[in-house]
C-alpha cells in the first residue's frame, strides 16, 4: 500500500499553517506545533528540511519564527513531499531501472510507473494556495469548527 510517512503529511500540515498565516507576523515553531499537534522537537527537523528546501525561511531575534519564501501559489505539495520523503516511486525499478534485472520485460513495472505518474500529477496539481481554500471551506461547512467571540 502506497503510504506517506508523518514527516510528510508534517510538513505539509506545517507549511499550510504558515500559508493560513501569511499576512501576519513570523510564526513560532511552539505556535505552529500546537496549533497542527506536532511535537515540536520532529517538527524542528521537518522545518529545516523546508527551509533548506526554499519554502520557509527561519528568521531569529526578538520577532522571530518561521515564513513561507514563497507565495502559497507556487509552492505544491509536490515539491513539499519531495523535500523531505524524496520522490515518489512505488517501487525501487521506477526510480532505478537497474536495481530489478527484470526491469525491461516487467508487465507490473509499467502499472507501477503509471501509478507514479498518477500520484505525481495529483501532488503537482495542488498548491498551498489550494489547501487554503480547501480549509476555508471545510471550517465554514456545515459541521465545521465555530469561532465565538
Amino acid at each position: 500500500m502506497l503510504k506517506l510517512s508523518t514527516k510528510g503529511r508534517y510538513a505539509a500540515r506545517a507549511l499550510l499553517e504558515l500559508a493560513l498565516r501569511q499576512s501576519a507576523e513570523p510564526v513560532l515553531l511552539r505556535e505552529i506545533a500546537k496549533s497542527q499537534e506536532m511535537s515540536e522537537k520532529y517538527l524542528e527537523r521537518i522545518m529545516s528540511a523546508m527551509v533548506s528546501a526554499g519554502y520557509a525561511q527561519s528568521l531569529t531575534g526578538r520577532h522571530g519564527g518561521f515564513i513561507l519564501s514563497k507565495r502559497p501559489s507556487e509552492i505544491t505539495l509536490a515539491q513539499v513531499l519531495a523535500a523531505v520523503e524524496g520522490p515518489v516511486n512505488p517501487v525501487p525499478c521506477v526510480g532505478n531501472p537497474k536495481s530489478c534485472g527484470r526491469s525491461s520485460t516487467c508487465a507490473a513495472r509499467d502499472v507501477w510507473t503509471r501509478l507514479k505518474e498518477s500520484v505525481t500529477s495529483v501532488l503537482d496539481s495542488v498548491t498551498l494556495e489550494d489547501l487554503v481554500h480547501m480549509h476555508h471551506d471545510k471550517q465554514n461547512a456545515p459541521g465545521g469548527t465555530m469561532y465565538y467571540i
